[in-house]
């Protein structure tokens, strides 16, 4: 069977996302490995605490060979708009989460509010990648 491992953020300074992550976030450290023989590539990946089977790989934005520095701005600008990608967290009280990430300093853009599928609120990390932390209810289906 196919299952979900991981999923990609790109993040401008690694040490930085790392931090962000671990210190304000809560997540836990799964992998910080540096590969001397690609180049000194670091494979950086991070996980909420309890949620062993899927990570966030946390991806420096590569350059040449792998990515042209055209291509390589794109993905800089799209980071900064908020357009490349969501990370989607749900919580069984987004309220008391809400509070507690903004005490350790996460700045949200969104407060959390109610909306048909439960409560949702919106931050961004150092990097601009966009999240929404949601509390979702059930939906009912036609």
């Amino acid at each position: 069977m196919i299952k979900l491992s991981t999923a990609q953020v790109w993040v401008h300074d690694q040490d930085e996302a790392l931090a962000f992550y671990t210190q304000k976030l809560g997540f836990e450290v799964r992998a910080d490995v540096t590969l001397p023989e690609m180049g000194n590539f670091r494979w950086l990946t991070v996980a909420p605490p309890g949620q062993e089977d899927m990570a966030v790989v946390l991806m420096a934005i590569p350059g040449p060979p792998v990515m042209d520095s055209e291509t390589a701005e794109q993905v800089r600008s799209l980071m900064a708009k908020g357009f490349a990608g969501t990370v989607f967290l749900t919580t069984d009280d987004v309220q008391r989460d809400y509070e507690d990430l903004r005490s350790r300093g996460v700045e949200f853009t969104e407060a959390p509010e109610e909306r048909p599928y439960g409560i949702d609120s919106g931050f961004r990390d150092p990097s601009g990648n966009s999240f929404r932390l949601t509390e979702v209810r059930e939906l009912s289906t036609l």
